[in-house]
């Protein structure tokens, strides 16, 4: 049997990780501005998140959610403190993509409406909701359309409005920051202006932190570089480290009861500890602060440069946005100087590396980039 061939590979094969690099099994070093997709929050096999889920596997890896499990309590306190949402509650699941579909369906419940208004280039994951309401025809299958959804274009507050008149929005959902796209922030007067508008109309605001959450733009949460607080915040990447978590940050105005939501896997024993040691590293080494100090280097460092037509982003999550198409840039960082990165389109190169990147290795970088000839 062979797997299903839907990944474009490097010819690359990791072994090892620490901290900010990777290691294939030629024995080959990398630095890592990658991230795994913005996953790796505290670095590659951090000894405390080691330690943390090695210790729970050797007590109980999982029971289903039928029984009382006090970490994922503990989860939700300490998730509270660091975030500053200590009003909301929390629902634990397994992706950014089923966060988001429990997001809408919250919405729905709450509204008793069906239709969803999201924002062009947004993304928002692959399964059946999440798809729908992702502005990327090629991944929407004819089962995936049967939706009511409205793309609308980002920091349009006037074609939000037209939207919302109708009484008959569920929800408005947006990323804190677009990484799909190309990290590409909405105006902080957009966002502010869509909280008091979706009050106005009965919506709610849905804010899509998978991959700009968990301490990467420099705030705990991307939306935050702003005033607004949302009704819902959705959440995963970087919140378990490489392990599979996603959560639901619910606020006051939503009332649970039994059966609304549910996971078989959510919020597992090893799921929490993973969190929870992701979560007291980036309190013990002030790793939010930590992303905001280099991803200001970072820009600093990059601006002005003539080849590159627009920097975005903030902390470490940023977009360097070339005249020309960048294919070959990338292909040389990785093969020549070993250096992973993402990319956006054909002319952006993204970087989400490990919170925990030092100056020192963002100059690594800068150096790295100069090094290669423009094409």
């Amino acid at each position: 049997m062979e797997l299903f061939d839907v990944y474009p590979l490097f010819d690359i094969t990791p072994v090892k990780g620490e901290g900010c690099y990777i290691w294939d099994d030629k024995g080959t070093k990398y630095l890592d501005l990658y991230g795994g997709h913005a996953v790796i929050s505290v670095g590659h096999s951090h000894p405390h998140y080691v330690e943390r889920i090695t210790e729970q596997v050797k007590k109980i890896g999982f029971y289903s959610n039928s029984v009382q499990n006090p970490m994922q309590k503990e989860l939700a306190h300490k998730l509270g403190q660091l975030s500053g949402l200590e009003d909301f509650t929390l629902f634990l699941c397994n992706s950014g993509a089923e966060a988001n579909e429990n997001a809408l369906k919250l919405a729905s419940f709450h509204t008793g409406r069906s239709k969803v208004v999201a924002f062009q280039k947004g993304f928002h994951g692959r399964t059946s909701g999440a798809v729908a309401i992702t502005d990327n025809p090629k991944i929407i299958a004819p089962f995936n359309a049967k939706h009511e959804v409205s793309i609308l274009p980002l920091n349009d507050i006037d074609a939000v409005e037209q939207e919302l008149k109708n009484n008959d929005v569920a929800a408005v959902i947006i990323e804190g920051i677009q990484g799909i796209a190309g990290i590409i922030t909405p105006d902080a007067s957009f966002l502010e202006a869509l909280e008091p508008l979706c009050k106005k109309y009965g919506a709610v605001l849905i804010l899509d932190e998978v991959q700009s959450g968990y301490g990467r733009s420099g705030k705990f949460f991307g939306f935050q570089h702003t005033n607004v607080k949302p009704d819902l915040v959705t959440m995963a990447k970087g919140m378990g480290n490489g392990f599979p978590v996603g959560g639901v940050l619910i606020s006051p105005m939503f009332e649970a009861s039994y059966g609304l939501l549910g996971t078989t896997f959510g919020g597992n024993y090893l799921a929490c500890a993973a969190s929870l040691a992701v979560l007291e590293i980036i309190e013990q080494e002030k790793l939010v602060e930590n992303a905001k100090k280099v991803g200001d280097h970072l820009l600093s460092k990059l601006v002005g440069k003539a080849e590159i037509k627009e920097l975005r982003g903030s902390g470490l999550m940023i977009g360097v946005e070339y005249h020309e198409k960048i294919a070959d840039l990338r292909r040389k960082l990785l093969f020549e100087k070993c250096i992973f990165t993402g990319v956006a389109g054909t002319n952006t190169v993204r970087l989400l590396p490990p919170l925990n990147l030092t100056i020192d290795q963002a100059d690594f970088f800068l150096k790295s980039l100069g090094e290669i000839p423009n094409s």
